[in-house]
């Protein structure tokens, strides 16, 4: 079994979501643990464990095999591990299927994959539900 995180630049850049990221400015990495406040410009993708509140520009990747606790707000989130905590997205919430989320999510843009776990609330203004159609290599 890989130990490489399914959700990556390399491995999905059909996933619209990612088009716009070209890397990632700030990166959790597996086995990491961070406590406290993240905030600033560019995009961060976590394979490790956070535990803080958050306020990003940019796209925030919370990978398969990663952990937040805390709220976090940024311009487009992706969950494919574990969060807990408010989510407030100013354009898209992607939960895809390996995701397990408690809290509430408020976006304009919000897309549950089919197998995803989300306890809590929901604010937006467009719900699209998914069955992920695209191959995992």
């Amino acid at each position: 079994m890989s130990k490489q995180p399914k959700v990556s630049l390399a491995k999905n850049k059909g996933r619209r979501s990612l088009d716009g990221v070209d890397g990632f400015t700030t990166s959790i990495g597996a086995g990491s643990v961070f406590t406290g406040t993240i905030s600033g410009e560019g995009h961060t993708i976590v394979l490790g464990h956070i535990e803080g509140n958050s306020e990003l520009s940019g796209t925030v990747v919370v990978g398969e095999g990663g952990k937040w606790v805390g709220d976090l707000t940024a311009d487009t989130v992706v969950i494919a591990g574990f969060m807990e905590g408010c989510i407030v997205a100013r354009e898209k919430i992607e939960i895809l299927s390996t995701a397990k989320m408690r809290g509430s999510l408020t976006s304009p843009v919000i897309a549950i994959a089919e197998g995803a776990v989300h306890d809590g609330s929901v604010r937006m203004g467009e719900v699209k539900r998914f069955t992920d159609q695209r191959e995992e290599t």
